[in-house]
């Protein structure tokens, strides 16, 4: 009990001096004093960050970030991370102190751990948005988590942002903010990369149910090929599940958005996940192919009895010909799709052993209720 009594009071005379040359030091020695409360803050001690902010270090430290020197920027930012980590009320301190007016406009300029660091206070902010904490100036941590995401190639860093604009995302005041600094085009950059794709498609996710995030969506050329290339992820089910989902916000009520999503070849991805993917990515991707297939009805109209002479009539005989060339050639297709799902198929069952047989295998299938 005497040594711990010992420590503790060693500690309080490192933390009390530290305060003070923090307060009325020179810029070296508020440095050397922000490096103490940093390592001082990094121990698991909620007690002593909370006598640390009584004791008024949150206020200099967010003053040393407008500063020149990048060190010190670095030294203020690591101290902050550490003193408001696990602490709503010392991020809501931080927020009080005028943090947002001391976060940079530019990002060329930082190197890739500052960047880092920043990236870890914006998400420490945006955790007071998720219990909340009213943060009238959320368009500007939105900016730079955007512009630090475009600007990094480092998967900690990016992961870093995306749970920052995940956080955001969650609430509709920030919808427009996020589609004005150009949120959409960048986290669809990173949606290919699988340690960052889940968190990315649910931030599009967040925004595909509001109309401006929609709109975003909708006018992106990325978006197509991006998520029809994460249904093929049969080893990543979740971020299938979160693609078709997207995909079925995206094409309900759009025929224009169908018609893209088929140009890009999205029917025969279906029919695989249909077959072969999660519960929740087949009953999204039955829905999508359901629409798919009214979409042909609407688009090829009636087709038997009194109709023909009409249809005749209408079309020329080389017309009449290419119709038929392209329905032979989409039942081709599907064929295709099938013969080579089914194989895929075989081969698993073939894999599980003698037990499970091929035939039950098939009996279980949900290639019964496809709409095609």
């Amino acid at each position: 009990m005497g040594e711990r009594s010992d420590d503790e009071e060693n500690w309080m005379v490192l933390l009390r001096k530290a305060v003070k040359r923090l307060h009325f030091g020179r810029w070296e020695e508020k440095e050397e004093a922000a490096e103490d409360i940093r390592r001082l803050a990094k121990e698991e001690d909620i007690k002593r960050r909370k006598l640390m902010v009584e004791l008024g270090v949150i206020q200099p430290l967010v003053d040393m970030l407008a500063s020149d020197p990048p060190r010190t920027q670095m030294v203020a930012l690591q101290a902050l991370n550490h003193v408001t980590s696990a602490s709503l009320t010392n991020k809501a301190i931080m927020v009080g102190a005028g943090i947002m007016s001391k976060l940079p406009k530019k990002v060329d300029s930082l190197d890739e751990s500052t960047k880092q660091e920043y990236a870890h206070l914006l998400l420490h902010l945006t955790a007071l948005a998720t219990s909340g904490f009213p943060l009238t100036s959320s368009t500007i941590m939105i900016h730079l988590a955007v512009r630090i995401l475009d600007s990094t190639t480092s998967t900690t860093t990016i992961n870093l942002c995306l749970s920052t604009l995940h956080n955001l995302s969650l609430g509709l005041d920030n919808v427009g903010g996020l589609v004005t600094c150009g949120a959409v085009h960048s986290v669809l950059r990173v949606c290919s990369s699988k340690e960052s794709s889940e968190i990315a498609l649910s931030i599009l996710g967040n925004l595909a149910v509001t109309v401006m995030g929609k709109k975003a969506l909708e006018n992106n050329v990325m978006v197509a090929n991006t998520l029809i290339e994460i249904l093929t992820w049969e080893e990543n089910p979740k971020c299938q599940e979160l693609s078709a989902y997207i995909l079925m916000s995206l094409a309900h009520q759009s025929s224009t958005q169908r018609d893209k999503m088929a140009k890009s070849g999205i029917v025969p991805v279906l029919l695989e996940v249909a077959l072969l993917g999660s519960p929740l990515a087949q009953k999204r991707a039955l829905k999508l192919l359901q629409w798919f297939k009214e979409e042909r009805r609407v688009r090829m109209g009636p087709h038997s009895g009194p109709q023909e002479g009409r249809i005749m009539s209408t079309y020329s005989l080389g017309s009449i010909q290419e119709v038929g060339e392209g329905k032979k050639l989409m039942k081709n297709i599907v064929k295709h799709s099938l013969h080579k799902n089914m194989e895929r198929i075989t081969s698993r069952a073939n894999g599980l052993g003698d037990s499970y047989s091929f035939k039950s295998l098939v009996a279980t299938s949900s290639s019964k209720s496809l709409p095609y």
